[in-house]
Order: structure tokens, then sequence, then C-alpha cells
């Protein structure tokens, strides 16, 4: 059948094929051309498409294989998305260790993406806490990886790898014991970037969890100015009852426009900003809208409009974050197009499992932008100059767009790792980076 061919992002749009998984035992089914294992399709850019070619879409393996409550190790097949195992084992005590912004996404994708979270200076990427899995290559042959291989490597080159090594078949997790749902929250508002740095400082020695929401469009002393929030894990308060998640909102539709426009940003970012009036308020919530809040709107993707949005998240080296961020701010405020989501966090030091992983000690700086074409390919344009002058990189998971030169610099593994890929498999993304038609030597 053929595939809707759009990532989240719903930018760039392409015709491809889609084969269903389901059974872990078969080998990969027989298919044309190139083909790349497909999780939920909750990547932003190309890293997920194969135009004119196919897709291997894991959802059909969604089964648990095994999960100790004495030790918190999961079993599970690729497919199983952390919604799933939260639903499992959260009632049992024990949740995952890093989560990405949405449980919407597969195991396999986890991996595939070496996913971080508002932890990382505490527990690293996704692929720290991953103790092995089995890759199905498309010749037939299995490999079981595991941290170290005995130095062959296929861990460290699946682990980030963008699901072009193989597929994985099934993967086994260290999940990490939680006292229930409940976390203790502070919600502290900023006035500019110096003061976020300090916070998110001082955050990082006291609290497992720190992030920022920031105002992209404020100018001078205000630019960088927004709100941090940092919390642990706790349980449930007798003073205040935890917010728990509800049902949710749904984007019924997608809009003939972008909702998110020059009439919407400025005002929304100003109103959002003083949205609290005390410099600090803290809460006790449960941990799915603090983590997952925007899991809280279905198909929220839909308000870009049919041309859909670019996400550009980017990180830098510690030397240069405090300019480097306040250049890109800059740039952005001058170009009047900015974002509802730009979030502002650090990284910790410790190393990333994956030659492709994107997580390494900086700070990291996320936004959505609308699709405007040409105008916004530009700005983009601009600040990946600003980016690569500051020895930084962009994240594969969210781009749609890089340059081959960008990513060759920033990823500078890239050749080493392109021994381990799979002739058969290949991606939109990787043929842009390396600029090659097909991943065959």
């Amino acid at each position: 059948m053929r595939d809707a061919g759009r990532s989240w992002g719903r930018y760039p749009k392409v015709r491809q094929a889609l084969l269903g998984l389901h059974d872990r035992d078969r080998p990969l089914p027989a298919f044309e051309g190139t083909a790349l294992p497909r999780g939920n399709g909750r990547s932003y850019g190309d890293s997920c498409l194969n135009p004119d070619g196919t897709l291997l879409c894991t959802l059909g393996l969604d089964r648990f294989i095994h999960f100790d409550p004495a030790s918190g190790v999961l079993h599970c097949e690729a497919g199983v998305t952390l919604d799933q195992i939260i639903d499992l084992a959260l009632p049992r005590g024990w949740f995952l260790p890093v989560t990405p912004g949405t449980r919407f996404v597969t195991v396999g994708g986890a991996i595939a993406n070496d996913v971080h979270g508002k932890n990382h200076h505490r527990t690293g990427s996704f692929g720290h806490h991953v103790r092995a899995f089995e890759l199905l290559r498309s010749d037939g042959s299995r490999r079981l990886c595991t941290p170290g291989d005995d130095g062959e490597g296929w861990f460290a080159a699946t682990v980030g790898g963008l699901g072009l090594t193989g597929l994985v078949t099934w993967a086994e997790l260290q999940l990490r014991r939680v006292p229930g749902p409940a976390l203790e929250v502070e919600n502290l508002r900023f006035g500019s970037l110096d003061e976020f740095f300090d916070l998110s400082a001082r955050s990082a020695a006291s609290h497992e969890y720190g992030v920022a929401w920031i105002d992209c469009l404020a100018g001078g002393r205000r630019r960088g100015r927004g709100h941090f929030t940092r919390a642990d894990h706790a349980p449930a308060l007798a003073a205040e009852r935890p917010h728990a998640p509800g049902k949710g909102l749904a984007m019924p539709l997608t809009p003939p426009f972008s909702l998110v426009n020059k009439l919407s940003l400025r005002p929304f970012n100003a109103l959002y900003y003083w949205r609290q009036p005390a410099r600090s308020r803290r809460f006790a919530s449960h941990l799915l809208p603090f983590f997952y809040p925007l899991d809280g709107i279905r198909d929220w993707n839909r308000m870009y409009g049919p041309a859909g949005f670019l996400q550009y998240q980017c990180v830098l080296p510690p030397r240069e974050a405090r300019a480097g961020i306040d250049a890109l701010l800059a740039e952005i405020a001058r170009s009047g197009q900015g974002s509802f989501l730009a979030v502002l966090k650090e990284f910790g030091d410790l190393p990333s499992p994956g030659m492709l992983s994107f997580p390494r000690p900086g700070t990291t700086l996320a936004l959505d932008f609308p699709n405007t074409g040409e105008r916004v390919f530009r700005l983009l344009d601009r600040l990946d100059r600003i980016v690569d002058e500051a020895g930084g990189a962009l994240y594969p998971a969210k781009d749609a767009r890089m340059s081959a030169a960008s990513f060759q610099r920033a990823y500078p593994r890239w050749q080493a790792f392109s021994s381990y890929f799979d002739p058969r498999l290949s991606s939109g993304f990787w043929r842009r980076v390396t600029e090659s038609p097909c991943n065959a030597s």
C-alpha cells in the first residue's frame, strides 16, 4: 500500500510504499529498491521518510516479552510505544529513565534517534538505558547488540543510527523506580538569557528535571526571557492534589493557513510570559502533563496548515552557548518569524553512546517555524551559519533541510558509521546529507 508520505512536520511530502511487520521471527518482507524501518512517524523531517522507496512499519511489533517488576528490566518488541510502557510500568512503581516530549514514539524509534529528555544532565540519553537489542539485516542475518559489543561497534552504530543499520526487532530496557505518578514542580519566571543560565546551573545541582520556555520574539535586555520549570519525582503531596491528565483536546481538521503567524505570535508569547504573575510557583502535578504537554492536543501539527512546519533544534558547545543563543534569538526576532514552542535546556557531560547521537555537552534550543517557503528557508540558512561558526550541531530527527556540509562537520564519525549501514536501507535524510543516491557503497 502507499503511505501518506509525510513526517510529523508535514514537510516534505513524498511518495513511498508501506509494508507492515507483525512477526519478529520472520525475515524482512520482499521489497523493491530500498526500505527504511519506521515506528510511529513522529520524527519531524525526512529521517523517517524514504522517497520512492518502502517503509517497514513496526507498529505491528507491539508485544511485551517479559517484565520483571522487582528489577525494572523490560523486554519488548521494537514497535511498543513509550505510552504502552508507561501504562504497564507506572502502576508497578517504574517509569522511563529518559523520555522525549511525546510518549507516542516507539522503542525502536527512541533507539534509532537516541532521544533525550529534561534530565540529560543526570541520566544521559535513551541509549544509556538500553541493555540489549536484536538487529535484523536485509540479508536475513541477526545480531545481538549490547553496550561494548566486544569492540565490534554495532550497538554504537545503531543507537542514534536513524534506522539505517537494520531493523531492531526487540530491545531490553532498564526502567527507573519512582514513588508514584506525582512530581513536585516549580515554575520560575526569568527576564533574560543570563538569568536562564544562572537558573539552569543551580537547578542542575538540585533537581532531576529542568527545561525552559522562552519568548523568542523579545528583544533588547528582555531577549531570552521566559519560564524555567524544574521538578523531581515525589509522593502525591497532601497540600495540593496533583493535576491529572484529562481526555485532551484535538485539532479536528487542517486549516487552510497556519494558525501560527504574525498576528498570533507576538501577543501569544507576551501573554504566555505573563500568565504567571508571581516570580515563582510550586505545585504538584501528574507526570504526564509535565513530560508530554502537547500530547494533550491530538494532531496538534495540523495547526500549521497544509504546508506544515519545520522544527529547528540545535546544540551549541558550552563556551559558545551564551553568545550563540543570543545571536540566534536576535536573528529570529529581526525576522519576525517566531515560534510558540521555543524550548531551551542544557545537556550534561555524559558522552552519548551512539556514533551519530545528537546530545552532547552544551545548550540546546528548539523552535517550530511555519513553512512559509523561501522566507523561512532563508532564515534557517542564517541560523545554520551561527550554529556552524559556534561548532554546534542540528538534530537529525527534527531536520528537513540541513546541508551535507553542516551534517558532515557536526557528525565527523559519519564515514565510520557508513561501514555499518545496511546496503538495502536508506532514507531521504541520509541521501541528502551524504549527497548520495543510495546507501550502496
